[in-house]
């Protein structure tokens, strides 16, 4: 993969003129780079990671990862159905896989039930799905090769009589 290519997936924040240096190009050949990649599609979107732990709002989040099984289409095979499953607003991520199942599809939900909801009322009622398996995610120790650190928290050492 490209050089510059590399230094911007492993941190999208870092300056034209900071990859210049790093590559030994010239800024305006690093910037010409990256906006033939955009223009092309080969950088597609600029994420940020976000510890959700560290989050004291309160607000309710499942991440689940969902196993689905389908039955190939003739003359489009996977395509069409993981197209019409990607649609759905609560989907995050979907990739065609191989091994025992076909797809899988990471979606995003308040709470457990409306994740169950999904499954039950829309993903599994589709034509040519023909099985599913959720697994809830319970906690994030690496994203996208970042780890995440547990939030320091002074503790009182506990004093027994």
């Amino acid at each position: 993969m490209d050089e510059i290519l590399q230094i911007l997936e492993s941190d999208a924040r870092t300056t034209a003129e900071e990859i210049a240096k790093l590559t030994g190009q010239s800024v305006v050949s690093v910037k010409k780079t990256i906006k033939s990649y955009e223009k092309s599609g080969i950088i597609a979107k600029y994420k940020t990671v976000i510890n959700r732990s560290l989050l004291d709002n309160g607000d309710p989040f499942v991440l689940a990862l969902i196993e689905v099984g389908i039955m190939p289409q003739k003359d489009v095979g996977f395509d069409h159905i993981a197209e019409r499953i990607y649609q759905f607003p609560e989907v995050r991520t979907c990739y065609l896989m191989s091994g025992t199942y076909d797809l899988l599809v990471i979606i995003e939900g308040e709470t457990i039930q409306t994740v169950a909801d999904f499954v039950a009322s829309k993903l599994s009622p589709m034509p040519h799905v023909r099985s599913t398996t959720t697994h809830f995610l319970l906690k994030k120790y690496k994203e996208d090769g970042h780890i995440f650190k547990k939030k320091d928290r002074s503790r009182r050492l506990n004093i027994g009589y």
